[in-house]
């Protein structure tokens, strides 16, 4: 006899139906004996047993009663079979959509962890698809391409390089991920300044020593702030964006892993935040920054940079800065000014005062671990 109290493991793909056909079968039922007793129509039962019309809880009490089981192990049963069943044709639909993962930086993302390391092989492919999805959080590559290539008309770039959307998209949205895991309250930019105020003195401290204390300063103001480590081909430093209409957030790479570039890039974004969000439009815009970038036509990208560059050396020391031509000039114009020597060497070969490979022994290396939300 058909056992129905056993636990259901599905390795197959089959519809309850079977079951049903096996019981009537070893009773001796006719389809149309079943049918008559289940109150249906034979072309119902036909279409119940092969697994062309749902089992709903009306037949699933309706067959407790004539052949057994209870209603949970059909209804169980019917579960069990759709979920494979859909299992199945999204493994044929992953398969068809493994020319996806050229467009996507896929060695990247297993490095950083986003999605299980495993050997780019013909048959492991449809399975990195189904990881990827799940890691933009989308159905298929057409709601990728719909979400992030449309996202692309508003990225502000500072480069032409940042062209490369599928290495853009992942860096974003490993930052993305970290932003969805913690709460911060409503922005207030009277606090966001005085933060800044702070966070400028912490250009002569290593980066295990401020960055918590950034991301604490930043909370408190409203400001998400994440550390993401870099991805090939993406040409970013920096974004500033709004995740939500009161929501700002700043995330930072470590390209340019030089501290003059780290927080010349850190007020850069802080500007876009501060002067670039007045309308519900530019709180669509992602400022996307490289400080290697040399030209830029946009605007709202020389005033972020002017803005970052006085607050690091405020205006009215610009005058002393021709004169800092040796590396005791500039420790101690930089003692003066409460900021890190390597900045001051920053602004120097910026400004064409000295060449770009001179006093680079003042700078500092960042080599950042992995953010966390703790």
């Amino acid at each position: 006899m058909t056992e129905l109290s056993a636990a259901f493991a599905p390795d197959w793909v089959s519809p309850p139906g079977e079951s049903i056909l096996d019981i009537s079968e070893e009773r001796g039922w006719t389809q149309a004996e079943l049918a008559q007793r289940l109150g249906y129509t034979e072309k119902h039962v036909s279409q119940l047993i092969n697994g062309k019309v749902l089992l709903s809880v009306d037949a699933a009490l309706r067959l407790e009663r004539v052949v057994g089981g209870t209603v949970d192990f059909w209804l169980t049963r019917e579960a069990n079979y759709q979920n494979h069943k859909a299992r199945l044709e999204a493994a044929e639909k992953h398969a068809n959509w493994v020319p996806w993962l050229d467009d996507l930086p896929v060695k990247a993302l297993m490095d950083n962890g986003a999605i299980a390391k495993q050997r780019l092989v013909e048959k492991n492919k449809p399975n990195v698809v189904e990881a990827c999805l799940r890691f933009f959080g989308v159905a298929s590559p057409s709601e990728w391409r719909a979400h992030y290539g449309g996202m692309q008309m508003a990225f502000r770039r500072s480069r032409a390089e940042q062209c490369d959307v599928g290495a853009i998209s992942s860096w974003l949205r490993l930052g993305e991920q970290h932003a969805e895991q913690v709460e911060v309250p409503k922005y207030n930019k009277a606090r966001f300044e005085k933060a800044l105020r702070v966070i400028r003195t912490f250009t002569c401290e290593s980066p295990e020593e401020f960055e918590p204390k950034m991301r604490q300063l930043l909370s408190g103001a409203g400001i998400t702030f994440f550390l993401v480590p870099a991805i090939p081909r993406a040409h970013v430093s920096g974004v500033a964006r709004w995740l939500g209409p009161t929501r700002p957030f700043i995330q930072l790479s470590l390209y340019g892993k030089t501290n003059d570039k780290f927080w010349f890039t850190f007020f850069h974004e802080a500007a876009h935040i501060l002067l670039h969000s007045g309308s519900r439009e530019e709180k669509k815009s992602v400022f996307l920054d490289d400080p290697n970038a040399t030209h830029t036509d946009d605007p709202q990208e020389h005033e972020a940079n002017s803005w970052a560059g006085d607050w690091l050396i405020p205006a009215q020391y610009t005058d002393k800065l021709n004169g800092l031509n040796n590396k005791a000039k500039v420790r101690h114009f930089a003692d003066e000014i409460g900021v890190h020597p390597g900045i001051v060497v920053g602004r120097l070969q910026h400004d064409g005062v000295i060449p770009p490979s001179w006093m680079n022994g003042l700078k500092k290396n960042f080599k950042f671990k992995k953010a966390s939300t703790d």
